[in-house]
């Protein structure tokens, strides 16, 4: 079938579905809220959703967990719901994207419960090791979540490996009847009408043969032996062989470590595998290599970051583009400013958006959601992050180690989204499963929607220019004034049109500079975050967007 690379003039909009909407007042959003809000994802000029998981699951790892592929969590609303959800969708001409999480399960699914029983055909699904003869773990690998990436199994006799929880046992996808599996699930969903998956991890699924020892990474030890193993592109040309060339889907894979020119072995589009990638660097601007180990923002690296992947993929395959999802911190409480919120919210918009590729908004990532600061740690939810908090340098005062979560956790861009200025942020009439930000009273859809100059009206705006505009779609990249740390500065051109950004992210006036060619005199601004601005200088957080013929 011929693939019509429809993605590439769409915006998503990825919901965690816990917080999004409760729809029936239980506490928990679900699927029914989803149905509700279709208008308003609609009314963002957003026309594609990407759920995380939804899937029947004990909730170690708020879904990852999965213990059915083939159902939808009772607790979101059943199938019946999930039918609804994708009947709205595709009646107003949008897309629906599923989270595929294969590399890992529950440890109850049916799966693992018959493997650690030795179960045929069971029995090697995952990966299980015995004790080494001196009765040391298997190797010497860490999980990404909880300690060591082994668990013994009291039942079967061994241990088995786990890149994430303990509750997430790896699948071994050397079995061939595993990888069968994976194939029954796709054609599942997509026979089902879904549009694509969103493949969580999918670079950790082949496993270095003897799954040796590292000694090459001071943390996630084990990385190099799991990430990009030595079967990983014949088992995902044989996915999309054997399943994804006979529809008209799309596939995005989360890939952390990885570059473009690694990238482009990937999602090269004449001989790569998959259609996009979620790469990790542009949220590494302000910490070293994880959340947990933050750092200064950097402009240069986020700088960097951007064009790095604009360059180098260009004519060859189509970024993704993200500030945003369920696994880092709120952006404008990490790379912008908090003081200057509105502007800076506006100006990182304008960064992302008018680059080449597909965007994907997280949910109250258009209203300027920021991070969420409780009072106690045993207040998370997740699970890394209480690992992580639990074996925080306990020298240090809890006051600055409770800092450190504010500004690392993955919950704190999981609180519920915050609709209006009632109870519980207008999210449930219930008790929410999670804790809401205090400061729904002040940053909420309903009080946006009344101000025609709120974040919410910004998106609004530069999604509709960029599906406007073609030369945001087809026009050449490239960065101005890089060695400048207080501006990122890009334009966009093809013939006949040409765009040019300007985003300051300095909480001080500085200098506004343009590239050689551009004429003030012919440009018209159409976008910007102040209500005037002169030809000299850039205000705190000031972006502009400009437009001209050539």
């Amino acid at each position: 079938m011929a693939r019509s690379r429809w993605y590439k003039d769409m915006v998503f909009y990825q919901i965690w579905p816990r917080s999004f909407k409760d729809g029936n007042g239980d506490g928990m959003g679900d699927l029914w809220g989803v149905l509700e809000k279709l208008d308003y994802i609609q009314s963002l000029g957003c026309d594609g959703i990407w759920f995380s998981p939804i899937y029947p699951s004990p909730g170690a790892d708020c879904g990852y967990d999965i213990a059915d592929y083939m159902d939808i969590d009772p607790q979101f609303g059943g199938m019946e719901a999930f039918q609804k959800v994708l009947e709205g969708c595709h009646q107003r001409g949008m897309k629906l994207v599923m989270d595929l999480v294969v590399n890992h399960t529950s440890d109850e699914h049916e799966w693992f419960q018959k493997s650690r029983q030795r179960i045929d055909p069971y029995t090697d699904y995952y990966i299980w090791r015995p004790a080494r003869e001196d009765g040391k773990l298997p190797n010497n690998w860490d999980s990404n979540f909880e300690g060591k990436a082994w668990t013994f199994d009291e039942v079967r006799g061994e241990y088995y490996l786990h890149l994430f929880a303990v509750k997430q046992p790896d699948l071994n996808m050397d079995n061939p009847l595993v990888r069968e599996e994976v194939k029954k699930i796709l054609r599942f969903w997509l026979d089902m009408g879904v549009d694509g998956f969103r493949e969580d991890v999918i670079t950790y699924i082949s496993k270095k043969e003897g799954l040796p020892d590292d000694h090459l990474f001071p943390i996630y030890k084990g990385m190099p032996c799991y990430n990009h193993g030595p079967h990983i592109h014949e088992y995902l040309a044989e996915f999309k062989r054997d399943v994804f060339d006979h529809y008209d889907c799309f596939t995005l894979a989360e890939a952390p470590l990885v570059w473009p020119k690694r990238a482009l072995k990937y999602i090269d589009e004449e001989q790569g595998q998959l259609d996009m990638m979620i790469q990790f660097q542009c949220q590494c601007a302000d910490c070293l290599f994880t959340d947990y180990l933050p750092t200064k923002f950097s402009l240069h690296r986020m700088k960097h970051a951007f064009s790095s992947w604009q360059k180098k993929l260009w004519g060859k395959a189509w970024n993704m583009l993200y500030l945003e999802n369920h696994d880092h911190p709120r952006i404008i409480s990490r790379y912008g400013s908090e003081q200057y919120w509105k502007q800076s919210g506006k100006t990182l918009a304008a960064a992302m958006l008018f680059q080449q590729g597909t965007p994907f908004i997280y949910q109250g990532q258009e209203i300027g959601m920021l991070n969420w600061q409780p009072e106690s740690a045993d207040m998370y939810e997740d699970v890394q992050t209480r690992y992580n908090y639990a074996h925080s340098n306990l020298s240090k005062p809890e006051d600055v180690r409770l800092k450190k979560m504010w500004r690392s956790s993955r919950d704190s861009a999981r609180t519920p989204v915050q609709w209006d200025d009632s109870e519980n942020a207008g999210f449930t009439t219930g008790t929410p499963w999670f804790y809401v930000n205090r400061n729904y009273r002040e940053i909420n859809v309903a009080q946006q929607e009344s101000d025609p100059d709120s974040i919410l009206h910004f998106y609004r705006k530069a999604i509709h220019l960029r599906k406007e505009l073609p030369v945001v779609r087809h026009g050449q990249y490239r960065e101005h004034f890089f060695l400048n740390g207080k501006v990122y500065c890009y334009s966009r051109k093809m013939v006949g049109e040409k765009l040019l950004v300007i985003c300051s992210f300095t909480e001080k006036g500085t200098k506004a500079k343009f590239p050689a060619g551009f004429d003030k005199s012919t440009a018209q601004c159409i976008l910007h975050n102040y209500p005037d601005f002169d030809s000299t200088t850039l205000r705190p957080y000031e972006c502009r967007v400009y437009l001209w013929e050539e």
